[in-house]
């Protein structure tokens, strides 16, 4: 183990079914990390709700594991960040007090909103792929104030999970400005914030619930607060630095804040991340967003909304021993289910999965879009369909690649991470399906990794974000493609393009008869 001395940066990221805090030295070497994991409440179908009280009390249990564990001295933290999952909306008073539960981002009750901002056609949903999702901030809040009246009118702000964690720390209300371009429609060179959007809507009264002040990510927030300190085990007044979504921390932690390099956060959904020199607006791809990260670049951002759920749900229903034995004697549960899939050749013998299991996020931008396993026959087994779901995931990476390649963005190197990343065979597989190398870094945990890269830059020990990946990130393995399997998997990807088409008009009817109840109050 590489030696570790102070100062240290503290990186806190929210994430979906957990929260992770590290404490990381100048070289981004792992001082401690520690998981604190939380319910999620699903009131109505289509519906994912949090308490925050849950964030914050996990955010102690962990910190202070982590100062424990680590030995480390509260006063030899120099500087602290914190990340969050995006569009998790949440309704507060001043002081910040929940008057709701926390809207999650996976949470699509806003669908309808969402379609009445699409009608507008407005010219900054350019830089949303041409269409809004309903996972973003404008069609939460818009839900808010229609559904729940007396909230949204008690309510002092409406803001995003990273915000109130801010303020927690410091006692400020701030926007990172990483949060407001990708997910509030906030954009740099289009005037800043969508007043006009606001007022096709008659919505403009949003903009006195939030915060206002814009910070990027790096800049310094303010100072821990003696009660956060307190509640932290950590010393006052250490800076407190802005973070932002926890996927683009991951694609800090990965180093991709250089162009035609693709970060790939593989958890329950997959993230894809690719940085631009110059815009490219590419219908189903999210953005460009104009400097969200690094200043005078582009960020390009797609996404599956089911990937990493899709394995757990396999494992849920068809290898629940396998998944038992392996958590008995504390293997990796990608390992057990790495040993299924490899029994079966690349094609899974004509078996295609459609990973749309949540809807399509990149690049049909299809919430009624379901998922299918087609091919069937008396010789397949459950062996072959963990395969052609390994070999469907990565057919949808693949899909947004291209789509990427078609208006003019090649990404070149791709870096991944998140828990996806541990199944070996499940990456080998995106890179025969891509036909594109993937770097794999010594840090898994690259949210947290970014995030304390924030604190390091915004508390002075670097001059800028790629200067502090520079030394804070580490290459650890490369996967090469295979060629002869990319040749296999071009006809099976052509098929699994083509099934959408032949399915979505039955996808739609389906959806809409059994789910449409889940979008109404």
């Amino acid at each position: 183990m590489p030696e570790v001395g102070p100062p240290y940066f503290l990186g806190i990221v929210v994430g979906t079914q957990g929260l992770q805090s590290g404490i990381f030295d100048l070289r981004g070497n792992v001082v401690a990390m520690s998981f604190y994991s939380y319910p999620e409440y699903h009131p109505r179908p289509g519906w994912a709700e949090q308490d925050p009280l849950d964030w914050w009390k996990a955010a102690q249990d962990t910190v202070r594991r982590c100062i424990f564990e680590g030995e480390v001295r509260p006063e030899d933290i120099a500087a602290i960040s914190v990340s969050a999952v995006s569009c998790t909306v949440l309704p507060v008073d001043r002081f910040g007090n929940p008057k709701y539960r926390a809207i999650m981002w996976m949470d699509v009750r806003a669908f309808e909103q969402a379609e009445r901002i699409n009608a507008t056609q407005n010219p900054i949903l350019r830089y949303a792929g041409g269409h809004e999702s309903p996972e973003w901030m404008i069609p939460k809040a818009l839900w808010i104030k229609e559904n729940l009246p007396e909230v949204f009118a008690n309510a002092d702000l409406i803001v995003e999970c990273q915000n109130w964690m801010v303020f927690k720390l410091t006692n400020r209300w701030v926007t990172s400005l990483n949060n407001a371009i990708c997910k509030w429609n906030y954009c740099p060179t289009e005037g800043g914030w969508p007043v006009s959007l606001l007022r096709e809507l008659r919505f403009e009264e949003i903009l006195d619930k939030w915060p206002r002040e814009l910070l990027a990510v790096g800049q310094p927030v303010g100072e821990l607060t003696k009660h956060a300190a307190y509640e932290l085990g950590l010393t006052p007044g250490i800076p407190v630095i802005q973070g932002g979504i926890d996927a683009y921390a991951a694609m800090v932690g990965l180093d991709v804040v250089h162009p035609q390099r693709l970060a790939l956060v593989i958890g329950p959904s997959t993230c894809h991340m690719a940085v631009s020199e110059h815009p490219i607006f590419s219908s189903g791809i999210w953005g460009p967003y104009y400097e969200a990260v690094v200043p005078g670049l582009w960020i390009l951002e797609g996404g599956q909304s089911s990937t990493g759920s899709i394995i757990k749900w396999f494992g849920e229903n068809f290898a629940p021993e396998e998944c038992r034995e392996a958590c008995e004697v504390g293997e990796d549960l990608f390992v057990a289910l790495d040993r299924i899939a490899a029994q079966v050749n690349p094609g899974a013998d004509g078996l295609i999965v459609i990973d749309y299991f949540q809807g399509n996020r990149s690049p049909y931008q299809d919430p009624l879009a379901r998922g299918a396993i087609w091919g069937l026959s008396l010789s397949h087994t459950k062996a072959h369909i963990l395969r052609a779901v390994y070999e469907g995931t990565a057919f949808g990476t693949y899909h947004i690649l291209e789509t990427l390649a078609r208006d003019g963005f090649e990404v070149q190197e791709v870096y991944a991470s998140g828990s996806g990343a541990k199944s070996k065979l499940w990456l080998q597989i995106h890179a025969d399906v891509t036909n594109i190398p993937i770097y794999l870094t010594t840090v898994e945990e690259t949210s947290v990794l970014g995030t304390a890269i924030f604190a390091a830059y915004g508390s002075g020990f670097f001059e800028s974000i790629a200067d502090a990946t520079l030394r804070m990130v580490k290459v650890s393995g490369q996967i090469y493609p295979n060629q002869n399997h990319h040749e296999i998997y071009r006809f099976y990807y052509d098929k699994y393009v083509r099934s959408y088409f032949a399915l979505r008009d039955l996808m739609h009817e389906v959806s809409s008869k059994e789910g449409g109840k889940r979008f109404s109050t």
